[in-house]
């Protein structure tokens, strides 16, 4: 009987998953994983809820499987907040999900279910593992609406080799079935969105760690047209929040060395048709001939748009090409290549 450890949240998707995992014949152990707040001796992260651990145990116990609690703060808080926080401060836009998944879900917790004994680790992600004799293909999911593919792009074949994504071959509707097939008391549970271990809003909390830094707004002829509070409150193609008069206005850039927030008038000025990535990773661990023609998409809900990989130059960083002007290619995001329904891999936009 294989062994897989199941990071369970508490919520609908991974409750389900691993009902699915226990139903295969799977020798399931369950982890609960705490993640780090900001908010010393309080609980901030929704991912990690009191509330939120209390239905993982209640759904483990129905499951009859044992259940694990691993405190995973300290390395959340040097590998993901702190890296969002410097990419802040550089005055990039980044993705902290994507790199949790490769440090955490798939990266640390992976050690400690193999440490276990396990042969697999598996998560309640929207997202479908297809296997040959040579290689592990990441997949879209079925349901292309909660698709979260997107947010894997940074996985490698020792990692692909030893994931399960139960839940990948089902509809949303029908993960909220099962749950009810399986008595499992998750369908009231609250969705996760947006960042885990941020509780309002970003600036909120970007104001708290990194706090204000004025300076000038100065659209794109050097005219000076207002005052900014701090380069990192601000992300390229944002339209709103700049307190500006004189009809609507987008951030078209930033000036770090000066600290100058750039703006226009003009909103086709935010759409460009090319993009430089760096810290490219391909999925099936093979570097593929260039120039490529893929699908490529910019962020999580970004319509795949077409694209050509066009040439590689020094340290993983490559050139992409549209075939038509994307709107607001933000530094620090995520740029995804696909084919069809596989995930090629991806990189960080510089």
């Amino acid at each position: 009987m294989k062994k897989v450890v199941i990071a369970m949240s508490g919520g609908l998707d991974s409750s389900v998953a691993a009902a699915l995992l226990k139903r295969a014949g799977f020798d399931v152990i369950g982890v609960f994983m705490k993640f780090w707040s900001s908010l010393a001796g309080k609980q901030e992260n929704r991912c990690c809820s009191p509330e939120s651990e209390i239905r993982a145990r209640q759904v483990a116990k129905i499951l009859d499987i044992p259940f694990y609690v691993m405190n995973f703060k300290k390395e959340f808080k040097k590998k993901i907040v702190n890296y969002f926080l410097k990419e802040y401060k550089n005055g990039r836009t980044p993705n902290p999900c994507v790199v949790c998944n490769k440090e955490i879900k798939f990266g640390l917790l992976l050690e400690k279910a193999l440490a276990l004994g396990a042969d697999f680790v598996a998560t309640g992600h929207y997202s479908r593992i297809k296997k040959d004799k040579n290689s592990v293909y990441l997949l879209r999911a079925k349901d292309k609406n909660k698709d979260q593919s997107y947010f894997l792009w940074q996985l490698h074949q020792k990692q692909l080799k030893r994931i399960l994504f139960p839940i990948g071959n089902y509809e949303r509707a029908e993960v909220k079935k099962l749950a009810k097939k399986f008595k499992l008391p998750v369908l009231k549970a609250q969705k996760s969105v947006e960042i885990c271990f941020i509780k309002k809003t970003i600036n909120n909390f970007l104001e708290k760690y990194l706090k204000t830094k004025p300076g000038e707004i100065v659209d794109t002829k050097k005219r000076t047209v207002g005052k900014h509070r701090g380069l990192w409150f601000y992300t390229i193609g944002q339209r709103k929040g700049m307190g500006l008069s004189g009809g609507p206005c987008w951030v078209f850039g930033k000036n770090l060395k000066k600290n100058l927030l750039i703006v226009t008038k003009n909103e086709k000025d935010i759409s460009k048709k090319e993009l430089i990535a760096k810290n490219v990773n391909w999925t099936s661990g093979e570097k593929p001939k260039l120039p490529l023609k893929v699908q490529a998409k910019i962020r999580y809900r970004h319509n795949p748009a077409q694209a050509t990989i066009t040439n590689r130059l020094k340290f993983k960083v490559y050139c992409l090409k549209f075939a038509r002007p994307q709107r607001a290619i933000t530094p620090g995001q995520s740029v995804v290549f696909y084919r069809g329904q596989e995930l090629l891999g991806g990189g960080i936009i510089c």
